[in-house]
């Protein structure tokens, strides 16, 4: 099973190049799914913000039985772990059950397709973060969980053996081939294949994130990699790829493309 969708829905250049001008924003998620076709989503209004089960209730309802979340940890979980002035992990479990609290509606629904931590480029492979992943999964139980690493440190035999014993999902990176950035691998850890395209702007260090994630991949680009994400699929139950190039709705004209190339 694949399926294709964006990193999130819902910007305001959006407005006039993905949905009508006219749409209300409250008939956008219906539009996304029935529309543009995409039976996905990848959240990502929880990495800024502890989410409500009321916000993810909502969003069920507008959606089909088939339809599946992805929801992005919070920051508080993934990207401010330490404390600045001691460098010592913070005690954040409250932090971990609130979040958990919030994805019931979805867990419910059978709608959530799994929790995606997306680690900084400054996290290392180091022993007291892999003990932290050690914990991140015990706090989360029984939800999947997909990893992304941003550091090409992680990039070694030692973190794929670690998902596949921990059975966390490895997300499969595009972006700018930069030394420092993790390069494209495609494999898989468990049973999820999890592809996440954010473009390939070279200027990735040196510009706002607004811009960063300013691409759109050419169909021979997207073309290149209908291969890998087949023989993903077939070593897993399910393969998600979204696209994370929103900037001016790239990422939704790139996820209608990449639908029909999967379908040939």
């Amino acid at each position: 099973m694949i399926k294709v969708g964006t990193s999130g829905f819902s910007f305001p250049d959006w407005k006039g190049t993905v949905y009508p001008p006219g749409l209300r924003e409250g008939e956008r998620l219906s539009f996304y799914e029935k529309e543009l076709g995409f039976h996905a989503l990848e959240v990502n209004f929880t990495y800024y913000t502890l989410p409500s089960q009321k916000s993810f209730a909502a969003m069920s309802k507008k959606t089909s039985g088939d339809f599946e979340f992805v929801v992005k940890s919070f920051k508080g979980m993934t990207h401010e772990i330490r404390n600045r002035e001691t460098g010592k992990m913070i005690d954040n479990q409250e932090t971990f059950k609130k979040f958990k609290y919030s994805l019931l509606p979805l867990v419910e629904d059978r709608k959530l397709a799994c929790v995606l931590a997306q680690f900084p480029y400054g996290f290392f492979p180091n022993r007291p973060n892999f003990d932290y992943l050690e914990t991140f999964k015990g706090n989360m139980e029984e939800v999947p969980l997909v990893l992304e690493f941003r550091n090409q440190a992680w990039f070694r035999k030692e973190t794929y053996e670690f998902l596949e014993k921990k059975g966390m999902g490895f997300c499969i990176v595009d972006e700018p081939k930069l030394n420092q950035l993790m390069p494209y691998d495609p494999r898989a850890t468990s049973e999820i294949g999890y592809f996440r395209f954010h473009g390939r702007n070279p200027h990735w260090f040196n510009v706002p994130a607004s811009v960063r994630y300013d691409y759109l991949y050419s169909e021979k680009e997207l073309q290149a990699f209908i291969p890998d994400i087949k023989d993903i699929s077939k070593k897993t139950v399910k393969t998600l790829i979204f696209f994370n190039n929103c900037h001016a709705g790239s990422a939704a004209k790139n996820a209608v493309q990449m639908a029909k190339l999967l379908m040939n």
